[in-house]
């Protein structure tokens, strides 16, 4: 069975799918199983990967890492989803580019994933109070 708004990694061509309605069948692709993707389940630097999410005016800006993720063209941030009252929002990136989104959302909790295209999936929440300024 797979997960409402679960990600699946097929690990023969790299395909990425996240699921809209669950249903009971397996995922498939390139003749094999999807690998779910947990999110922080892979060794690596987590300063580097967490998801940090701000609130700012107009919105939230999300941030990979504490320590900014490279963005080489063998190392790099693919995306930044934000979820926020049953509605997602993603910004697609690109080596060279900032580590970061900025989504026009008000929402009092959300949740951020990004995927490293080497090191997966990582996800963090945030309950915020309204914006000050």
């Amino acid at each position: 069975m797979t997960e409402k708004l679960g990600i699946y990694r097929c690990n023969v061509c790299g395909n990425i799918v996240m699921v809209l309605n669950t249903g009971q069948g397996e995922l498939v692709c390139c003749g094999q199983p999807m690998e779910f993707l947990r999110a922080g389940s892979v060794d690596a630097s987590e300063e580097k990967h967490v998801p940090i999410i701000e609130k700012v005016e107009g919105g939230f800006k999300v941030k990979v890492g504490s320590v900014p993720h490279p963005m080489e063209e063998k190392h790099y941030i693919q995306w930044i989803v934000l979820q926020a009252d049953g509605k997602s929002y993603i910004q697609f990136l690109k080596p060279g580019e900032a580590p970061e989104a900025f989504f026009c959302v008000e929402a009092e909790k959300v949740t951020a994933r990004e995927y490293c295209n080497l090191h997966g999936l990582w996800e963090s929440s945030k309950v915020c109070e309204p914006y000050k300024s």
